[in-house]
């Protein structure tokens, strides 16, 4: 199903905003998402965009992250708004093609979060 590259990652000050991008090879309009993984933690779900449901965040992004996808450049963004020292992690893309399958998965793109 191709490729999920992840870009937009980066360090900045608690309160700023930062959009992360993934793009995805040999796309289709697939439901896509974000997940995030900090150090010593589990990965955790973070938000995702559907072709056929409304889209999802996780309660601790809610109101400060939107998700959005942009079919004709194969592309799904995260606008990450008044970050928090806690937003700090490793955001993975990903994607399913097929309702009930597994997911796919990018690399992924470190967000530092300072206070």
């Amino acid at each position: 199903q191709g490729q999920l590259v992840e870009s937009g990652g980066g360090s900045v000050q608690a309160g700023g905003s930062l959009r992360l991008s993934c793009e995805a090879s040999a796309y289709t309009v697939c439901d896509m998402g974000w997940s995030r993984q900090a150090p010593g933690k589990e990965r955790a779900f973070v938000s995702s965009i559907y072709t056929d449901a409304p889209t999802a965040y996780a309660d601790s992004v809610k109101g400060r992250f939107t998700i959005s996808r942009d079919n004709a450049k194969n592309t799904v963004y995260l606008q990450m708004n008044s970050l928090k020292p806690e937003d700090t992690a490793m955001y993975y893309c990903r994607r399913r093609c097929v309702k009930g399958s597994a997911w796919d998965w990018g690399r992924g793109t470190q967000v530092t979060v300072s206070s």
